[in-house]
């Protein structure tokens, strides 16, 4: 199994590596709570189940594939094939790199290749001399969120409205570049 640079997505990607769904027995409840001029929030467990169901159409595989052209993407590749990948861009207005995607065969999670991803984005972006890199998840991905914050990710804001599923809740986290 190998790292490369990601050059594009063919076919259609998401059959290929699993469609990008989950199911949980666990998510991160999000209290938000303002008055007058301060905000603050609070995340917590809770034992709940809850099931995603991706849906993935053309446009989607276009406009990952617009990101993976600006050459900052990953693929963990095994005997030649597609097993995982990260789409990532760099964000110059606030010097990071974005996740945008980050995905993995479900024949092969459980082997650290989201780990090797992670570690080639730090690589990039160090290189690129950024100073963190950045993601976005649901608070109903609950593996998802325990998967970054032991590469290193912290959770730095929510956004309560992003999404039309008022069960989710965007969760904004990040990785901090010692350069």
């Amino acid at each position: 199994m190998e790292i490369l640079k990601l050059e594009s997505l063919s076919g259609n990607p998401f059959l290929d590596l699993g469609v990008n769904d989950y199911i949980t027995e666990k998510i991160y409840v999000v209290s938000a709570i303002e008055s007058g001029n301060s905000f603050e929030f609070s995340i917590r467990e809770k034992k709940q189940h809850y099931r995603k169901i991706g849906n993935s159409i053309d446009k989607d595989f276009e406009r990952l594939n617009s990101i993976i052209k600006k050459g900052h993407s990953f693929g963990a590749f095994h005997n030649g094939e597609l097993i995982a990948w990260a789409v990532c861009d760099l964000r110059s207005w606030n010097n990071s790199i974005f996740i945008e995607n980050i995905l993995v065969n479900k024949n092969f999670r459980g082997q650290n290749i989201g780990r090797l991803l992670i570690k080639a984005i730090n690589r990039e972006a160090r290189e690129l001399e950024c100073r963190i890199v950045e993601l976005e998840t649901q608070n109903t991905n609950y593996q998802a969120i325990q998967f970054f914050q032991k590469a290193g990710f912290a959770i730095t804001g929510i956004n309560t409205k992003r999404y039309n599923d008022s069960t989710e809740t965007a969760v904004f986290m990040s990785f901090d570049l010692l350069i």
